[in-house]
């Protein structure tokens, strides 16, 4: 512990608190904690000099803090169980289908670039929240930090671009909407689901939490059967 991990540790407290109320006020993308903050915590340890491995030494905390974040979007699911019950055969099909599709594509596009085998199976992971994907990247053989980056960046794109891809697929169903948001962008997916109707956020709180426990127990076997037919 030394004072720079924990000035690091404190500064990202405190942005996050002052970046969250300007949000408020102007609630727009580029002003969302989920962008602003982490583009002020890169310019900050750049100017700095500051490494990666001194900015994590205290601030692992806040990556620890996911699972218990993940584990709240449970609630809703409760509160919305007898619309779920409706519809727990078309939400499973469609979890399983878009991990698969997830997995399938990132395999394709490390092929692509001649990743190696640690970049490949992080890329394969990152198809489910942050913590799951942590979880199912040691199973593997990834890398806990690239499927940290990779899934960030999923959810970022997600929630940036998410409104505009369900307007070009013309999606009516705050259902299917819902479900997009959360099996595709995760936690990120999930609050912009919210954002846009309760019932949305509830089925993406659903689906990610779904696409989570299905990556852990089913995600090393389809890594090997993709890898078997694929290569």
């Amino acid at each position: 512990m030394s004072l720079i991990s924990i000035l690091c540790f404190v500064g990202t407290l405190l942005a996050y608190i002052l970046v969250k109320r300007v949000h408020r006020k102007l609630p727009y993308l580029v002003f969302s904690p989920a962008i602003l903050v982490p583009v002020m915590i890169i310019a900050i340890l750049l100017g700095s000099h500051t490494t990666y491995d001194t900015y994590m030494a205290d601030s692992q905390w806040i990556v620890w803090m996911l699972g218990p974040a993940t584990v709240a979007f449970a609630i809703p699911i409760y509160e919305y169980r007898k619309v779920i019950q409706e519809h727990v055969l078309s939400i499973s099909m469609g979890v399983f289908l878009g991990m698969f599709a997830g997995m399938l594509s990132a395999f394709y596009l490390a092929k692509f670039f001649h990743f190696d085998h640690s970049t490949t199976y992080s890329l394969m992971a990152r198809s489910i929240s942050t913590p799951f994907a942590m979880e199912l990247a040691g199973h593997i053989g990834g890398s806990v930090e690239l499927v940290i980056l990779f899934t960030i960046i999923t959810g970022l794109i997600g929630m940036c671009f998410g409104d505009v891809i369900l307007k070009m697929i013309h999606l009516k169903s705050h259902f299917a909407m819902g479900a997009s948001l959360g099996n595709a962008a995760h936690g990120f997916g999930t609050s912009k689901a919210y954002m846009r109707d309760q019932q949305e956020g509830v089925i993406a709180s659903l689906t990610m939490v779904l696409a989570g426990i299905f990556m852990v127990i089913l995600g090393p076997y389809l890594v090997q059967i993709i890898l078997y037919y694929a290569i």
